[in-house]
């Protein structure tokens, strides 16, 4: 925070100081009056501001304007602001107009406007100039960004009005913030007969805290429930560092609509919010903010038909789009996903112009909406061109490739709409606009897109802490709009007890214009007996790949891997260890086919997310081997979405070919597939060393639920049962048990969401083990960013 010297050795004097402004939220900036310090005209009573104008005569034409008294102000700016017509004969009311718009200004302290035969004598007094602008009083917010804000600065001419705009400025900006008490007086000092210093003086105040959020008319879901769904939260045990836990009046619009989008996801067609208010404590330090709802009825999906009324075109050959299911709940997201790929369709048929209309019957008796996808014939018109702006850092190709239609191709609004929607998910834009206007045609458009971008660069400095991974540090740079040019950049380097992994990611989401995702990725980490294990590694791998869509929410991704992988140091104990020592270069190409429901709307309660892939090593280097991996996750919640249920499945296999043989770096340790044993704590062991497995399967059955603690603290609890196995080697020895041996663990957890990362405290008890596991009934995660 700047202190001029100067500036506070004349405010100590108080001899100069009057106040121009006395703002105190809520109500209204008002002047008080500072003739007898300053000699100035601003907010004096009104008799001393009344238009200074004297009679026009007759017939009065100004040829010309006499100006005098301006010493910092140009003639020709004194001129434009009068906007006299020359030569024309001039009423009074023209004059006064001209004195209003010339005192209007906020420039001069009086005017006067005197007609002399074909002359107009102009005289004014000037406002004075400032010399510096200063804020005292302020520690949250910082001299740098308040000068960001205010529009007064030295050099230039005090104006009452902007002064005024400042404070307001400098106000908007605290409640931003949630200290909806603060106080802002704009103070002058004068220096000498026409130069004054500006002084913002700031009472900050109090953060407005959210002390409670409440509903009223709510049945179908708890309070708890719907405080998840706002953005806004209460302040909770960690107040001072939750972000979101202060009023901001912007925020409660997207609140409102947040809840909104909840109860139609699930069918309540006739949910809407009856009052949504904000009651102030006395001191201005907390908020109580009430929502009073009605939810309505809930509706399910009844029956489902496609039909058009295009004559010559047959509804019979859409009908194997994908469609909400009868009995679901009514969702508007999957009405409109159905609408989005019907439209597809028709332009991937060739028919332009093409749009659907979704019909709902409601029957309120049964509590069912049927829904007829209507092919109907669309306006017809094209794309005369589209038009982007308020991009200053993302190159314009960048937004432009989010269309699939070009200049001159039919209008399809459905196709402008999800252009729009994939210009927001970049995640670059703080604001997208997409809107028509007229082409120079009746049956043109233009596409007209206003952006407004945000910082994509992070540079993250962090700590992880796992029972047994121990203390990591963390210090990585991502920029997720390279050059401008939409693409990744991700560098990372992470080190922990006994492992140090350094990572450099690059991607290009649109490789030659199209919707061809390119990958670069390149990794270096060495190990040092880490846990389990009596052995050194050094891993360096590259990897470039493709990725690209295939089928509705399902995407095709092919990858080349180049890696040299050294064990090294293998300590005694371990005979299969010790004749896998040594460096072996792996060349592999491989696949993986990924279908992931989650986001879409399908599903409001959840998703799907199903990934297969392969690798095959072999084409050159010293490796030869098949390793096949599948995951399939899906969650759903219940109990009016109190509880969230999960059950996935995960399985994978390394086949080696040839003479080869698999390695302990090839395969599967069970690090993070089965909770409840330490790292490399299940499977095949000798003499006591880890050797990992060539085969693993786990399923796991998970629960999400709320404790009855406060939402704001973010603390929920967990319980799951997981069971599975690592096993199978190409080679073993007298003593090695590889067979498959089931275990099966129960534990229960504590989640807690804090603002510097979530912690997860995990109880377990193993129900089925081996003698040779290493049990771990506790674990402990925690993952900050600062």
């Amino acid at each position: 925070m700047m202190r001029n010297v100067g500036v506070m050795g004349r405010l100590a004097s108080a001899v100069a100081v009057a106040a121009l402004v006395g703002l105190v939220l809520p109500e209204p900036p008002v002047f008080a009056q500072t003739a007898e310090e300053l000699g100035l005209s601003m907010g004096l009573p009104d008799e001393q501001v009344q238009p200074t104008v004297a009679p026009v005569p007759q017939g009065f034409v100004a040829d010309s304007v006499s100006i005098s008294g301006n010493a910092l102000v140009d003639g020709a700016t004194i001129t434009a602001f009068l906007a006299l017509p020359r030569g024309k004969e001039l009423s009074q009311a023209e004059l006064n107009d001209a004195w209003q718009r010339l005192f209007g200004s906020g420039l001069f302290r009086s005017v006067q406007l005197v007609p002399q035969g074909r002359v107009l004598a102009v005289t004014v007094v000037e406002n004075p100039m400032i010399g510096e602008v200063d804020f005292q009083g302020n520690d949250v917010i910082k001299d740098e960004e308040l000068s960001k804000v205010v529009k007064l600065a030295g050099r230039r001419i005090l104006s009452v009005t902007q002064a005024e705009a400042d404070a307001a400025a400098i106000t908007d900006l605290y409640q931003a913030r949630g200290r909806a008490s603060v106080r802002v007086t704009p103070k002058i000092i004068r220096r000498t007969a026409n130069q004054v210093d500006l002084v913002f003086e700031i009472i900050e105040g109090n953060v407005n805290e959210i002390a409670e959020i409440t509903f009223v008319g709510n049945q179908a879901f708890s309070d708890y429930r719907l405080r998840q769904v706002l953005n806004t939260k209460q302040a909770g045990i960690l107040h001072r560092l939750i972000q979101r836990d202060t009023f901001n009046e912007d925020r409660l619009e997207l609140d409102k609509k947040l809840l909104a989008d909840f109860y139609l996801s699930r069918g309540y067609l006739d949910f809407r919010i009856v009052d949504a208010s904000a009651t102030y404590a006395r001191e201005r330090d907390r908020t109580f903010l009430s929502f009073t709802i009605e939810e309505g009825q809930a509706f399910k999906i009844g029956a489902v038909t496609v039909v058009s009324e295009i004559e010559g075109l047959d509804a019979e050959g859409f009908q194997r789009a994908r469609k909400p299911r009868s009995g679901t709940a009514y969702s508007p997201n999957a009405v409109q996903n159905t609408v989005e790929a019907l439209e597809t369709m028709a332009l991937q048929q060739g028919l332009n112009f093409v749009t659907v209309d979704p019909r709902l019957t409601r029957n309120d008796a049964a509590g069912t909406v049927d829904v007829a996808f209507v092919l109907i014939k669309g306006e017809r018109a094209f794309v005369e061109r589209i038009d982007i702006e308020g991009n200053t850092t993302t190159l314009d190709q960048v937004i432009r490739r989010q269309f699939r239609t070009v200049e001159g191709d039919p209008l399809n609004r459905r196709d402008i709409a999800q252009a729009a929607e994939r210009i927001r998910a970049l995640g670059f834009f703080t604001d997208v606009a997409v809107t028509q206007a007229p082409g120079n045609s009746p049956d043109s458009a233009v596409v007209k897109v206003a952006v407004e971008e945000e910082p994509t660069g992070t540079l993250t400095l962090g700590a992880a802490y796992g029972k047994a991974s121990g203390l990591g540090l963390n210090i990585g740079y991502s920029e997720r709009n390279f050059l401008g040019r939409g693409q990744g950049l991700t560098v990372n380097i992470q080190s922990g007890s006994d492992n140090v992994d350094s990572r450099i990611d690059f991607t290009e989401p649109a490789l030659l214009g199209r919707d061809l995702s390119l990958g670069l990725q390149a990794t270096y980490g060495t190990t040092e007996h880490p846990n389990n294990a009596n052995y050194d590694t050094v891993i360096a791998t590259f990897s470039p790949s493709l990725t690209f869509p295939i089928a509705s929410n399902t995407r095709l991704r092919l990858n080349y891997k180049l890696s040299s992988e050294t064990i090294s140091n293998v300590d005694g104990g371990s005979t299969l260890l010790a004749a896998e020592a040594g460096e072996k270069l792996s060349s592999s190409l491989g696949y993986s086919v990924t279908w992931d429901t989650r986001g879409t709307g399908l599903n409001p309660k959840g998703g799907t997310l199903v990934q297969f892939g392969q690798d095959f090593a072999g084409l050159a280097g010293d490796v030869q081997a098949v390793t096949t991996n599948l995951r399939a996750v899906t969650e759903t919640r219940v109990l009016s979405d109190e509880v969230t249920l999960r059950f996935s499945l995960e399985g994978g296999a390394v086949t080696s070919l040839g003479d080869d043989t698999t390695r302990v770096v090839d395969r599967f340790s069970g690090i993070g597939k089965i909770r409840g044993f330490e790292v490399r704590g299940i499977g095949p062991r000798e003499n006591d060393q880890a050797l990992g497995g060539n085969l693993f399967a786990v399923a796991k059955f998970e629960s999400e639920f709320p404790l009855g603690l406060p939402e704001e603290y973010g603390i929920t609890g967990g319980a799951f049962v997981d069971m599975g196995s690592v096993w199978g080697l190409d080679q073993t020895v007298a003593g090695v048990d590889d067979g498959f041996r089931l275990r099966t663990v129960a534990g229960v957890s504590l989640l807690w969401d804090t603002p510097i990362g979530p912690l997860r405290f995990d109880f377990t008890k193993a129900l089925k083990k081996e003698s040779y596991d290493r049990e771990q009934t506790f674990d402990f995660t925690i993952s900050a960013k600062f």
